[in-house]
Order: C-alpha cells, then structure tokens, then sequence
C-alpha cells in the first residue's frame, strides 16, 4: 500500500470519529445537554479511572512482591496470579488513556465554539467579560490536562517491566526467576510510587477544575 493510499486512509479516519464527535454533541445539545456539562462529566469519569487505576497498580506491586518473597508451593500459581494483575493493569491504563483522549476532545470543540461564538455578542463588555472567561477556563484546563498526561506517561514504565518479568516467569519457573525478579523489585516500587503521586496530583486538579466549571 503507497504511503499515499495510507494518508487517505487515515484522514478518512481521523474526519470520521471527529465528525462523529461533532454529530454526538450537536444531538446532546438538542436535549439540553451542552459540551460544558459533558466536560464535567468526563473529567469525572477520567478521575474516577486514575482512581482505579492508583489502586490496580498498588495491588499489582503488592502482588509483585508476594513472588519475590515466595518460600515455597506452586509457583506456577504466583505466575497466573501475577499475569491476572499484569492483564488487569494493561485494561485500565487503556482506559485511562481512553478517558483523557475523551476529555480533550470534548474541550477542544467547548473552546472552538466559545471562541466563534464570541463574535455574536453586540455587547462589548458582555463579550470583553466572556472572552476573559474563556481565557481562564483555558488556563485552569492546561492545568489539568498537564496534570493527567504527566499521571498517564507514568503507567508504561511499570508496565514494561512487569511485562518482562510475567513472560520471564512464565518459562522460568524457578529460583533464577525469582532472583531476576528481586533485581526489578526496588525500581518497580520506585516507578509505582510515582504514578500513585502524579494520580493524586491530577485527580486534585481534576476536583479544582470541576468546581472551576460549577462556579463560573
């Protein structure tokens, strides 16, 4: 296929879900629901999933390191309960970074529209007080946006590791398996803390800019 082709393919995509957003939204309005009101809801939703997912990486660490202090039994069971915590740690990272995409989508169109609508106003100083809304809304969503991309770019560097070591596991089951695990130990904890405080930090942010929206 010619890279060409590949281009089409892919703007056809990308104009696709953009318009299915824009006909999405167009029909929220029509029953009384407006972007801002969906924004709320999907911040929400986005710091409820960095909630989540907070807890499913401290499990899986705590998990983690039951293996490493293993004295005896069936490691294969370990493996199959650390591989459960990998799986269910790769489901919620995707939906936390299906949560954030949508956050950023529905206050893309919020700003584009605030902006154009800016024009309608025959008041100047109802436009001047709405055009200086606009800009501090936008100045407290950088805030938060900031804050759950930097949570977000947290989760692959626990996850890679995790990943090497479940497949390591799985075809070592033995005491050479554990010792490479204990190499990992004390980085993966390092890692793990980090995205429990970036989580925090951005679900702090995530409280603030809801009751940004909720006052204005």
């Amino acid at each position: 296929m010619s890279n060409f082709l590949k281009n089409l393919i892919l703007f056809g995509l990308v104009f696709c879900f953009a318009g299915c957003s824009g006909v999405y939204y167009g029909a929220m309005e029509k029953i009384g629901i407006h972007k801002r009101d969906i924004l709320v809801d999907r911040v929400i939703e986005a710091r409820d999933s960095q909630q989540a997912t907070k807890e499913q990486f401290a499990s899986a660490l705590e998990h983690f390191s039951s293996v490493i202090n293993f004295q005896g039994g069936e490691l294969e069971d370990k493996y199959h309960q650390l591989k459960k915590e990998l799986n269910t740690s790769e489901e919620q990272a995707d939906d936390v970074r299906d949560r954030v995409a949508a956050v950023e989508d529905v206050a893309e169109a919020l700003f584009d529209e605030w902006y154009v609508e800016l024009d309608q106003y025959s008041s100047a100083s109802l436009r001047q007080s709405s055009a200086k809304q606009l800009k501090q809304t936008k100045i407290h969503y950088s805030k938060l946006i900031g804050a759950m991309k930097r949570a977000e770019s947290t989760i692959d560097p626990v996850l890679r590791p995790l990943r090497d070591q479940v497949l390591y596991l799985k075809h070592n089951l033995n005491a050479r398996a554990i010792a490479s695990l204990q190499t990992e130990l004390t980085r993966i904890e390092t890692d793990v803390t980090r995205l429990i405080r970036d989580m925090e930090l951005a679900m702090s942010e995530a409280d603030s800019f809801i009751q940004t929206l909720k006052a204005e």
